[in-house]
């Protein structure tokens, strides 16, 4: 019989996949992977299947058998975890079991009491066949048993032998080799914990100075840094910390004229002084930024940088690299528009150019400098507007060298795009969660993002505010506003970040815009951090809740439960016997009360049994009976519960 005539399983329908196995699953170290499939053959004799996986660095492959949990659909599941950052391979490998199909259909005929005596012989020459490819190991026990088998009495006696445990596993275990049929290799991508669960602070350097008017530096953030810590951020995120240019400098509030002393937007790369790859002189120096990444450590801390592939009139590039730009008829260089806005102060690259390839080369250099000075994240700047090609090159090319490198996309645009940048290796993502407010749209948005396809490739690091966007939602409803949306953002997903500023509840808008007037991208600000009206105290215990309690770390956890009135969203996250569920009032402006119905089954509950609901956020104690309860949300004292059961 040849090889090819043994090959007769199918192995169909492998899941969880993103887009069919084209892109890789994301996972953290320490995660249970599930994997499940539909395997079967023609007739009915028994198969067998593992999953067999790897760290993709390895030669050696682990495997674990799989179990068919519904003989009827043919439905098999195993998994295995996962333990190092990088990639890990695995796929399916199904074999005929030749062994367990005999003694399956013999033993029927052994306890109907028919003859077996012809069975028995064809069993002894199976095992015999078995022989040639059991490992060296193996043989010995089987040996054994043939010898046994030569020497016993009557089929009776054979069949005890030849049934026995010890020989079914072994024999189980080393299918014939010629009936292997696998599936293609699939890919997991392992990053490190931190690309699921952080809570990240961004700020611009130059304005966490203290006197107003001077530009801050690295040192002054680092007498910050016990106040951002005390807060429980463990991100410090910084837009762009580089030479900015002078040409067509900005003034306050993006003004197309400035004074000698206006700072410029950092976004505009690039002067004399060098460019992505030298620092603004008026934050300090390497050294000092050095100092500042070790102090970062010991406070729990680690730098987040802004990656924005803008230059100015005066970035270097244009003068050794004057074909990396898009030139219109007049030759004259075409500046950044993102229709009606103009950015004149910013000469995007053109990924067109000729010489692409010295383009994709000269961004993995400044990623990898920056990596080499101790930075391991970056938030990157509008992703969606350069090729696809590229981020996925670049993205490997660097985590190669740096395995725990993580990437945010700052990329809001179509879905498909945001998702595609998701699956071709951003370890992170922005989402929309800045526009969603109303009740039914949070709750059909995080559905979608926190349930498979999306979750086992899309992490959203939700952003309560940004220096681009000053939402409509904070702009009118005070400090109650401020308070909903920190909960939201700490609650629903397991990555969030404020922009400074937040915690003080402060803003000025833009008159009909979601921006900010006196914005930091454009001028030096200083603030009292302890100003009256701040949510520091909030900020701080959400925080500290995420991480005391492990059920708010995981991120496909979330499950919405009812609420009966439309204003009062009603949710929760468990992990094993813990069981934590939120109530927030979405109303900034009037209070709010409702029942609310607890999942009891899910709880090990009984329908008529009394319990505790532990108030994190206040440290009050509520005893709840049954499913239905009350809540009442005063958005002027605090809008939200954050309740932990207590059996």
């Amino acid at each position: 019989m040849s090889n090819r005539n043994r090959k007769r399983i199918l192995i169909e329908n492998i899941r969880p996949l993103v887009d069919n196995g084209l892109y890789p699953l994301k996972r953290e170290p320490g995660d249970w992977v599930p994997v499940i499939a539909d395997i079967f053959r023609d007739g009915h004799q028994k198969i067998c299947a593992w999953v067999e996986y790897k760290s993709s660095g390895k030669k050696h492959w682990s495997k674990v058998k799989m179990d068919c949990t519904n003989p009827g659909l043919d439905l098999w599941e195993a998994g295995f975890q996962v333990e190092q950052i990088g990639f890990y391979d695995y796929r399916i490998a199904s074999y005929c079991d030749d062994f367990g199909t005999w003694l399956l259909d013999t033993g029927k005929k052994v306890e109907a009491d028919t003859d077996f005596a012809s069975d028995i012989l064809e069993g002894i020459a199976l095992i015999k066949n078995y022989l040639s490819w059991l490992p060296e190991y193996e043989r010995a026990h089987v040996k054994n048993i043939l010898k046994k088998l030569d020497k016993a009495t009557g089929d009776m006696q054979r069949w005890q032998l030849i049934s026995c445990p010890k020989l079914l596993h072994i024999l189980e275990n080393h299918p014939d080799p010629a009936s292997r049929v696998e599936s293609d290799k699939l890919k997991i991508r392992v990053d490190r914990v931190k690309a699921r669960f952080a809570a990240w602070y961004e700020c611009f350097p130059r304005s966490c100075g203290f006197e107003p008017g001077v530009s801050g530096t690295f040192k002054d953030v680092i007498k910050r840094l016990p106040e951002i810590a005390a807060m429980g951020f463990d991100v410090l995120y910084f837009p762009p910390i580089h030479p900015v240019g002078f040409s067509k400098r900005k003034g306050p509030n993006n003004s197309l004229t400035c004074s000698e002393n206006d700072p410029g937007c950092p976004y505009s790369i690039g002067n004399e002084l060098g460019g992505h790859d030298e620092i603004e002189p008026s934050l300090g120096t390497f050294e000092d930024f050095a100092e500042l990444v070790a102090a970062c450590e010991k406070f729990g801390l680690e730098i987040a940088l802004d990656f924005a592939i803008n230059c100015s009139p005066d970035h270097p590039y244009l003068k050794e690299h004057p074909d990396w730009f898009s030139k219109r008829p007049d030759g004259t260089i075409k500046f950044a528009e993102n229709p009606p806005k103009k950015y004149e102060d910013i000469y995007p690259i053109n990924f067109e150019s000729s010489d692409y390839k010295s383009i994709w080369k000269e961004m993995r250099r400044i990623f990898l400098f920056w990596a080499k000075k101790g930075v391991r994240i970056f938030r990157v700047d509008n992703p969606h507007t350069k090729p696809f090609a590229f981020w996925s090159w670049v993205i490997e090319e660097v985590q190669s060298k740096y395995p725990d490198v993580i990437f945010l996309s700052e990329a809001f645009t179509r879905p498909k795009v945001m998702k595609a940048l998701a699956k071709l290796g951003f370890t992170q993502s922005y989402s929309y969660f800045t526009w969603r407010n109303e009740k039914q749209e949070l709750t059909e948005y995080f559905e979608e993002l926190t349930t498979p396809p999306e979750s086992d490739f899309y992490r959203a690091n939700l952003f309560t505010n940004t220096p681009d966007i000053f939402p409509t939602f904070l702009q009118g409803g005070g400090q109650p506003a401020y308070k909903i949306r920190a909960v939201l953002a700490a609650t629903l997903s397991t990555v969030y970040g404020i922009f400074q500023g937040f915690e003080l509840c402060e803003g000025i808008p833009v008159p009909g815009k979601e921006e900010y007037l006196n914005s930091d991208k454009y001028e030096i600000r200083t603030r009292d951090w302890n100003a009256p009206g701040n949510i520091k105290e909030l900020i701080s215990k959400l925080n500290k809740i995420r991480k005391e309690y492990p059920a708010m770390q995981e991120y496909d956890n979330l499950e919405f439960y009812q609420a009966e009135n439309n204003k009062v969203l009603f949710y929760g996250k468990s992990l094993g016997d813990q069981h934590l569920m939120i109530a927030v009032n979405l109303d900034p402006f009037v209070t709010h009360s409702s029942f609310v119905h607890v999942p009891l089954e899910k709880f090990g509950l009984g329908p008529a049994q009394e319990y505790q609901v532990h108030d994190l956020l206040t440290d009050r104690r509520y005893l709840w009976r049954g499913s239905k309860n009350y809540v009442e949300l005063n958005p002027k004292v605090e809008p939200a519960h954050v309740f932990l059961l207590r059996k």
